[in-house]
């Protein structure tokens, strides 16, 4: 089973009927400053690990981070809103759109032009 299935599987677990009655309470409103704390915790982590090089803070911190992510994702999917493989194949075919030089064999003579062209595939994806 792969980890990110596990998480799934854990955060179901904790908001079901035999689950955590805290994690069951929550929504995606009271769990907004949490999600910005876990997300500044990551920051922190960022620099102990450019100041140490040890990584294992940013690790805890970033798996915090996912835990929000997975936290919302399961309460939208109860609420019938959508899943996290949709989260996830939203921000993996955004990534696939903006990064034609790297997915699609897009060449751009400047860096210039390539910027221009971002710049481009981001003015039409903010009007769909």
């Amino acid at each position: 089973m792969a980890q990110i299935d596990r998480l799934k599987e854990v955060v179901e677990k904790l908001r079901a009927e035999d689950g955590c009655p805290w994690d069951r309470a929550q929504t995606h409103s009271s769990l907004k400053a949490a999600c910005v704390e876990e997300a500044v915790e990551v920051v922190s982590g960022i620099n102990i690990l450019e100041q140490t090089g040890d990584a294992d803070n940013l690790k805890e911190e970033l798996g915090d981070l996912l835990l929000q992510v997975m936290f919302h994702a399961v309460m939208a999917e109860e609420e019938g809103l959508f899943t996290f493989e949709d989260v996830a194949k939203n921000i993996s075919d955004k990534m696939v759109r903006r990064h034609p030089h790297v997915f699609s064999g897009v060449t751009f003579a400047s860096e210039e032009e390539r910027h221009a062209s971002w710049e481009a595939i981001i003015l039409t994806s903010s009007r769909s």
